[in-house]
């Protein structure tokens, strides 16, 4: 994946700063197929010019409010999901990789999570079910778009293609 980042130079002109692979790629060896890119993170309001890369130096993959990140995940395909490794196996790997995030998954309910934030998704390609604490599910397709708030919900890629989203995700204060 190209990231492309523009910035300024000293004397405020527009700049090209980075062009190339997105620096912050994180696979799970326990659940071939799948993987997460954060382009961009902001924590606080955003300043310009923005000093440094601050994708490359995250604690937490959540957001605080405000904060947000600009993250590509894949899932991959259902015979690739097969190949899972144990369950508390790939948690823990998935926590150390992704700290925040992978904390926000529940352990009675493999890919159930919640967090305080608002995410704007696009699906890019393949497809993905969404399922919310309910049960219901909706299938969301390549070029459709979902709002998620702070719900609880989990995604089954249920497909023979793996599926790739872009999402950005605000750091929301959360009430009642």
């Amino acid at each position: 994946m190209r990231r492309i980042v523009t910035g300024h130079d000293p004397q405020g002109k527009s700049v090209f700063i980075a062009d190339g692979e997105a620096p912050n790629r994180i696979t799970l060896n326990g659940r071939p197929g799948w993987e997460l890119n954060t382009l961009w993170a902001t924590a606080g309001t955003p300043q310009l010019p923005a000093a440094g890369d601050p994708s490359l130096a995250l604690d937490t993959y959540l957001p605080a409010t405000p904060g947000t990140r600009f993250i590509f995940a894949t899932w991959p395909s259902r015979q690739d999901q097969a190949r899972n490794a144990d369950p508390d196996t790939l948690r823990a790997e998935y926590n150390a990789k992704v700290p925040g995030l992978g904390h926000a998954h529940e352990k009675d309910a493999h890919g159930m999570h919640t967090t305080d934030t608002v995410d704007y998704v696009i699906i890019l390609s393949g497809e993905v079910w969404l399922e919310l604490d309910d049960g219901k599910e909706v299938l969301v397709k390549a070029g459709d778009c979902v709002v998620q708030n702070g719900t609880r919900h989990r995604w089954h890629n249920r497909s023979d293609a793996p599926c790739t989203m872009a999402a950005v995700m605000m750091g929301a204060e959360r009430h009642g």
